[in-house]
């Protein structure tokens, strides 16, 4: 039996501080970091979706406190991105991290993205039907998550309900091929030996956590951020999304402070769904180790590495 490469995979929920510990690990061990996060791709999108800052900007490289990072500021919004863009990138970056006799961490809170890696995912090929995407398009959200659910009523509990654009390539799917979503995936044969160490949180510290970061986003800039995005791309897949996504509506108003209070709530609380959104996903995986001991977790990486 052919003897696999091993990575990390650091995971868990927004907010969890997956990105210090990946970092704390790297240092630790010598590793190199990919990124597993969805948005993390999008040039510009950077106080909304919690982008670590790079240690020089001027840097073409993403070095984040010394360590390498990839797959973060790697894609315009304007262009696609999607599980299969990332598995194919990632896959090639994990390989080259491992040529250079470092060790792989991967690290994220996209669970399809993970899964893709972990579980070798294959993905459907399947052409996109326009008439029915455009038809889709017209509909509201309230509408598509409804019609989702009746097609595919546990994919809809795992995925991104305020991704418009997953929602409707879920759902033209499911319609293509009369299967649920999730049944169109297919798992192959592992290509690394991963160790998976997610990491836990009460649901009361990360709500404040959560809090705490809206708040810093607010007060670092994200409404200039956020309607500079907006006025430059109008508002593409990427922007519909949480911390964006909220400021639509007050584009081209004068805001109150009653306003930005609402637009704050607003994103706080969407924040929150989603990431007990991300839990339900994750608690799927029984290979997870949880834990955020990191004597325990130096140990649970020693014992792999080494066995």
């Amino acid at each position: 039996m052919k003897i696999k490469n091993k990575i990390i995979i650091i995971l868990g929920p927004t907010a969890s501080g997956k990105t210090d510990l990946g970092i704390f690990l790297a240092k630790k061990y010598g590793g190199e970091i990919v990124s597993a996060d969805s948005r993390l791709v999008y040039k510009g999108l950077d106080i909304g979706t919690a982008k670590p800052l790079k240690d020089n900007p001027n840097n073409k490289e993403y070095i984040v406190s010394g360590i390498p990072h990839y797959l973060i500021d790697c894609c315009s919004p304007k262009n696609p991105f999607n599980v299969a863009v990332f598995k194919n990138k990632a896959i090639w970056r994990l390989r080259e991290i491992i040529k250079r006799k470092k060790l792989p961490f991967l690290v994220g809170g996209t669970g399809l993205y993970l899964d893709a890696i972990s579980k070798n995912l294959s993905f459907p090929g399947i052409i996109a039907d326009q008439s029915l995407r455009d038809a889709l398009e017209m509909k509201d959200m309230s509408d598509l998550i409804k019609e989702y659910q009746s097609l595919d009523p546990l994919g809809a509990k795992n995925i991104d309900i305020n991704n418009k654009r997953r929602l409707i390539r879920a759902i033209e799917v499911c319609r293509l091929t009369g299967k649920p979503f999730w049944e169109s995936r297919k798992t192959e044969e592992p290509i690394f030996d991963c160790l998976k160490i997610g990491i836990p949180t009460e649901k009361e510290i990360l709500l404040e956590r959560i809090k705490q970061r809206v708040d810093k986003m607010i007060s670092s800039g994200l409404q200039r951020e956020a309607f500079k995005l907006i006025k430059r791309h109008g508002l593409i897949p990427p922007l519909q999304t949480i911390g964006y996504q909220e400021w639509a509506n007050y584009i081209n108003k004068n805001l109150s402070e009653k306003d930005i209070s609402e637009i704050k709530e607003a994103i706080t609380n969407n924040t929150f769904k989603f990431a007990k959104r991300q839990m339900t996903w994750f608690k799927r995986d029984k290979d997870i180790h949880w834990t955020d001991n990191k004597n325990q977790i130096t140990k649970l990486i020693n014992n792999f590495i080494n066995k």
